[in-house]
């Protein structure tokens, strides 16, 4: 079984040596490979410039060539020269690894079996689906029937060019004429032929308009054919193969990225005519799943190309429910500087059929009319029971229940369990408790007066105590090692930043030696990396040396350990937090951080032994 998702990405770096990714780190500088792609400006220690992965208006995108990593204080992109090349280029991890190898003349080392690989086996194939797409391009300009088609579906030859459109003719084995060696895995590898029964070897596309499939940094990765007839099945896509997983690529987002920094927006439809519709009639900014419902992987890379998204499907239930699906999806990956829109077209329509008979002013206006990820949720749902009655209402908080818990947007969250509260006629604390949302004491809520008092100076507390860890969070960017010196039984483990510190320390003592980038790419959970990305962003803004960043680490460990904590003013600490304290509770409360203080007095008053 194929490793997926993270874990694959883990296992692939992992086989890479970690002193060839240092050496190569220590070759290249971050400044000279950003500027390959935008143009940076010098800002005191550091460069600017408009982030490559959003769209702003006001430089926001640092680069710091000292500490050799890039940071936007827009949409929080940042990592090192590798990295970079993997978003900005769409590459997987070892294809950016031996792209930089390349730049400064080393020479990626092998670390699998040739073509066990997905990112190493495709060297040859990219080779061999670009020379089918050229072949596809030449068959179209003698097949008067596929430009008829494509006439006939409002296509002028310059939109046709621009998509790469071809047309794989009738015939078992026209491929033969373009690969003289027909019997080669390697055309069965990258999903061009099929091997049937009896070993007899036939072409997978026959009679089809061809789309062609391009990754981010343009090369061909597969094709799409649409039938000409009345066959099916309507539209064929390429297999999974070493370079295609459909679950993770979009049609045309290789050509629609600038459109979409530019206007702001990413449109996903369901068809490739629909996108290449949408730009013959100068809507450039759409793109397409392939033949597979949305993923979350399709919303996060589209997420770093823009801060909203809308869904456009056809009106029609089928529309509906790629809408409600795609709308699951999105809820964990979901920020709240993020939106996500829906736009169901009329029944009889789907995005190519809308642009052609009502033209792109129409189309533009019915953008003018998407509606929010929050309306769309809380009315579909509504429509499913009956809200005029209790039983109706109390479905209604069952079944956004699960969809709540998922979103991962803290400040919407809390929005839509008001909006859920005013529908259900229940109270803002009612509806979070029904729903399990954990709701932080005085944010939006209210409460008893004595647990509001105590909420509030709980969180004053933890404040301090998380400025104390992120100092020595940034301590492990100059020596990751130095997490083994932490008192990790010190640490007030309901702070996230105390939980990140306890898996650097596993990481660190179950493998030795390693950089910070790798540390950081071993962290298990979401939440850990864009802390230790914070942090990282932080040191942007900060003027101390490695040296002196050093010397704050072992600061705050002096201190750490001068704060042994009492375990029952822990608890309460936590109760204030999440559920609210009564006036005895707070009385107690109170009195143990007074008896606190005192303890921390008396031991900084003691005289050193050293």
């Amino acid at each position: 079984m194929r490793p997926s998702g993270r874990n694959a990405r883990v296992r692939r770096q992992s086989l890479i040596p970690e002193s060839f990714k240092q050496d190569l780190l220590n070759r290249v500088d971050i400044v000279e490979v950003i500027e390959r792609h935008i143009r940076l400006k010098k800002s005191g220690a550091n460069y600017v410039a408009c982030c490559p992965f959003h769209t702003e208006k006001t430089p926001s995108f640092t680069v710091s060539s000292p500490k050799q990593f890039y940071h936007c204080f827009g949409c929080g992109a940042n990592g090192n020269a590798i990295s970079f090349v993997m978003e900005y280029q769409g590459l997987g991890y070892v294809e950016a690894l031996r792209d930089l190898a390349e730049s400064v003349g080393m020479k990626l080392p092998e670390f699998e079996p040739r073509g066990t690989n997905k990112s190493d086996a495709g060297a040859d194939l990219y080779e061999i689906l670009q020379r089918a797409a050229g072949y596809y391009r030449e068959q179209l300009k003698g097949a008067p029937e596929a430009i008829d088609y494509l006439k006939r579906r409002g296509l002028t030859g310059k939109i046709a060019a621009r998509f790469g459109i071809g047309y794989a003719p009738a015939g078992w084995q026209n491929l033969e004429a373009v690969f003289p060696d027909y019997q080669d895995k390697a055309l069965r590898e990258c999903g061009l032929v099929i091997d049937g029964e009896g070993g007899r070897r036939y072409d997978r596309f026959r009679d089809r308009i061809m789309f062609p499939i391009l990754n981010q940094r343009g090369s061909v990765i597969g094709f799409g054919g649409r039938v000409l007839g009345d066959g099916e099945p309507k539209y064929l896509n390429s297999p999974e193969t070493p370079l295609f997983d459909k679950g993770r690529e979009l049609y045309g987002l290789s050509q629609a990225r600038a459109a979409i920094r530019q206007g702001g927006r990413a449109i996903v439809v369901e068809g490739y005519m629909d996108v290449v519709a949408l730009s013959q009639h100068g809507i450039e900014y759409a793109v397409a799943t392939l033949g597979t419902a949305t993923s979350a992987v399709h919303v996060q890379k589209l997420f770093r190309q823009t801060d909203e998204i809308v869904f456009c499907f056809d009106g029609d239930a089928a529309g509906r429910r790629a809408a409600w699906h795609a709308l699951e999806v999105s809820l964990p990956v979901l920020e709240d500087h993020k939106a996500v829109k829906f736009l169901l077209l009329p029944p009889e329509h789907d995005p190519d059929s809308f642009v052609r008979e009502r033209g792109s002013e129409a189309f533009e206006r019915m953008l003018g009319e998407t509606q929010p990820l929050s309306d769309f949720l809380l009315e579909q749902l509504m429509s499913r029971v009956d809200m005029r009655t209790a039983e109706g209402r109390s479905r209604l908080i069952h079944e956004a229940k699960p969809l709540l818990k998922r979103i991962a947007a803290p400040a919407l969250q809390l929005q839509m369990v008001k909006r859920l509260a005013e529908f259900s006629s229940t109270t803002q604390e009612e509806a979070a408790r029904l729903t399990d949302i954990r709701i932080v004491a005085g944010r939006g809520f209210p409460q008893r007066p004595a647990a509001a008092r105590a909420a509030s100076e709980s969180r004053g507390r933890h404040q301090p105590q998380r400025g104390l860890y992120r100092q020595l969070l940034r301590g492990l960017f100059v020596r990751p090692a130095l997490v083994l010196e932490v008192p990790l039984e010190e640490l007030n483990v309901s702070l996230p930043e105390a939980q990140v510190l306890s898996e650097l320390a596993a990481i660190c003592r179950a493998e030795s030696g390693l950089h910070v980038d790798s540390v950081i790419e071993r962290l298990s959970v979401p939440e850990h990396v864009e802390i230790m990305k914070r942090v990282r962003a932080s040191l942007l803004e900060s003027k101390l040396e490695d040296e002196n960043i050093e010397i704050e680490f072992q600061g705050a460990i002096t201190t750490l350990r001068a704060q042994r904590r009492n375990p029952r003013l822990h608890e309460l600490e936590q109760k204030a937090e999440t559920q609210g304290l009564s006036d005895q509770e707070y009385d107690e409360y109170r009195g143990l951080i007074a008896d606190d203080a005192a303890l921390k007095q008396s031991r900084s008053t003691q005289p050193s032994v050293l």
